[in-house]
């Protein structure tokens, strides 16, 4: 059974994680450094960040971490604005309050 479950989180870790050569050095990516990575590539558009934050990590788990990113993001503006997520996510996005 302990068998299966290692197998099981092995497969998902595989999933969410990513090996880039760099040279001769090998390094591993995990899905919130993909995220940032990408994010931030984004907010400067800029294209080869982009494509290589994309590569680290398969797209199901950049999307999770791309979300996980947001939320944190809505949740510490809220905080520092003493307002609702909520409030903070609608006036991000340009919408009219609730």
């Amino acid at each position: 059974m302990w068998g299966r479950v290692r197998k099981s989180c092995s497969r998902f870790l595989n999933a969410v994680r990513a090996e880039v050569n760099h040279g001769r050095d090998k390094r591993t990516h995990n899905l919130f450094e993909a995220a940032a990575a990408y994010v931030s590539a984004c907010a400067e558009d800029d294209q080869d960040r982009i494509d290589e934050a994309a590569g680290w990590v398969s797209p199901e788990a950049l999307s999770f971490g791309v979300n996980e990113l947001a939320c944190r993001a809505v949740i510490a503006l809220a905080r520092e604005r003493d307002e609702s997520p909520r409030t903070v996510a609608r006036t991000l996005l340009g919408l009219p309050a609730a």
